[in-house]
């Protein structure tokens, strides 16, 4: 699911100032909900002192994780593919002087014969990017901006966007039970004549809203990162040496879930980066495929050892490599978390994913 990016050209100023107006409408809502909920709910409307303080401090709990998971989507920043899938300076003359077609790609395979990518173009060329002059890594694309939070998701944020969909909605869920009462309160003239009346109405209408459609996105990524795929991939499977395949880089759902969020639990639920990768090598359930190989009882082909294969013979880094290593079924079922490092790449080094 880690789909890699391109950095995308710098907007106008203009284009950049109407950038950030979703972040600032969300960190408005932000920001008056904690207002209503602390001072006119919980101080000025409770009554019961056990309840204020249950409610002000797991209100303060899921109020922090939001505003840090928030902030990590926001201010993670995407970047330019390695030094390593930049041809050399003979390389673009090479392709400069070809004319199009098999001749340029000859170029191209041969600049791209020890990195470690699998997937090709519908036509089964090796992926290039004209405007970068770079051989394009797997699941690699020039990003689009996610406007809710004014950035690229991906690779080194992407665990930070599911946990800023996860902890809003946890949030917006808290307000909304613990202010039902009150809300009910509010139409059986339970409640006195203040101010604090509109402010809990509007305060669990705001909450309610927003549980449905963060509870849909949420959803919808969790079931992405079940079978390791990108937005972009759903709506067109990658496309491999032999054949297109839709899941051609789900590992299990275990292994998938890995990916995202490390091999360390104690990271699971921080927004700290703990993905495995570096955000430019995916590992593939094709990977070492060969037609004329016969296939494992368990539909996945045993490791390739003839030097003739179609792939690099070593193309994943240490981080993602013990990923198709380890002696765990394919499927995961039943299987055991490895205890193996952390993959803590560097955010500033790593790729971005579709949102």
């Amino acid at each position: 699911m880690r789909c890699g990016k391109m950095a995308a050209a710098a907007p106008s100023v203009p284009a950049a100032g109407a950038a950030w107006v979703p972040v600032l409408f969300i960190s408005s809502i932000l920001c008056w909900s904690y207002y209503a909920y602390v001072t006119q709910l919980c101080l000025l409307t409770m009554t019961n002192i056990g309840e204020k303080v249950v409610c002000l401090v797991a209100y303060h709990i899921f109020f922090m994780l939001f505003v840090w998971s928030y902030w990590k989507t926001i201010f993670t920043l995407p970047m330019n593919p390695s030094k390593e899938f930049h041809l050399s300076y003979s390389d673009k003359e090479s392709l400069e002087r070809e004319p199009r077609g098999e001749s340029q790609q000859e170029v191209l395979r041969r600049a791209a014969k020890d990195l470690p990518i699998y997937t090709r173009t519908m036509s089964g060329a090796i992926r290039y990017c004209d405007r970068c002059h770079l051989v394009k890594p797997d699941r690699c694309h020039h990003c689009s901006v996610c406007d809710k939070v004014n950035n690229c998701v991906g690779f080194s944020n992407y665990k930070f966007f599911l946990l800023f969909l996860a902890y809003s909605l946890l949030y917006c869920l808290f307000i909304a039970a613990t202010d039902l009462q009150y809300f009910i309160k509010f139409w059986t003239n339970g409640l006195p004549d203040t101010q604090a009346k509109f402010h809990i109405m509007f305060l669990f209408f705001a909450a309610a809203m927003f549980s449905v459609s963060l509870s849909s996105l949420f959803g919808y990524h969790c079931w992405l990162v079940s079978k390791n795929k990108s937005t972009l991939e759903v709506f067109r499977a990658p496309i491999f040496h032999h054949r297109t395949d839709k899941n051609g880089f789900s590992l299990g759902f275990s292994k998938n879930l890995r990916q995202v969020f490390g091999d360390e639990k104690k990271y699971w639920l921080l927004p700290v980066f703990s993905s495995l990768g570096d955000g430019c090598s995916f590992p593939t359930c094709l990977v070492n495929q060969d037609p004329e190989q016969a296939s494992t009882p368990g539909g996945l082909n045993s490791t390739c050892k003839n030097e003739n294969h179609l792939f690099p013979a070593k193309p994943l880094r240490d981080s993602q490599s013990h990923l198709l290593t380890d002696t765990h079924s394919w499927s995961d079922i039943g299987a055991k978390a490895e205890k193996g490092k952390v993959g803590m790449s560097n955010p500033a080094l790593t790729m971005e994913n579709e949102t």
